[in-house]
């Protein structure tokens, strides 16, 4: 439904995006549930360590499905405007292999969950996937392999991350192509 991979240049010329940053992709609907509020905070963490944050963004794409004032506010109050990319509306099918190949990985900073669509989309892009040890979402992604588990709460998140950009996207994809024939 959403297509084949595209080029990571090709993407960001689409979306817009720099070439030279180290994007990690938060998405699809934007519930409470989904931790969209740990992720800000886990950015708060990370911009303690410029070594890590070094052209690192954070591209958020979906929309809200619930108010999006505090999102806002949260934003404005750990002052991190700057290390997120918000394109915080509906996207087309046919837009959601740009989002996946511009990201150099996925992140889903969960609250609780039963499973995500989102991880298959990851698998089919072969994107590395940071994910909160919550409900099922830790039996689809094998920590250290495919991607990174961590707690739901922002310390760790941060920890993930900066290990995600320390292991390199490569260091992840011969796992994920294996796991991906799976599905």
């Amino acid at each position: 439904n959403f297509g084949a991979a595209v080029t990571r240049e090709e993407a960001r010329k689409k979306l817009g995006l720099d070439l030279n940053d180290r994007i990690i992709l938060f998405f699809g609907f934007i519930r409470k549930y989904k931790g969209l509020d740990l992720l800000f905070e886990s950015i708060n963490v990370l911009n303690t360590n410029p070594a890590t944050t070094s052209n690192l963004k954070f591209l958020i794409a979906g929309e809200f499905y619930e108010d999006k004032k505090p999102y806002l506010e949260l934003i404005k109050t750990l002052n991190i405007k700057d290390r997120l990319i918000l394109k915080t509306e509906f996207i087309p099918d046919d837009d959601v292999k740009y989002y996946f190949c511009a990201a150099d990985g996925v992140i889903q900073p969960y609250r609780n969950a039963t499973q995500s669509g989102v991880t298959p989309l990851a698998y089919h892009f072969e994107k590395p996937m940071i994910e909160t040890n919550v409900g099922s979402l830790p039996d689809l992604v094998i920590n250290e392999k495919t991607g990174l588990v961590c707690e739901p709460e922002p310390a760790s998140i941060a920890r993930a991350v900066d290990k995600y950009f320390q292991l390199g996207e490569n260091y992840f994809l011969t796992h994920l192509r294996s796991e991906k024939e799976k599905y």
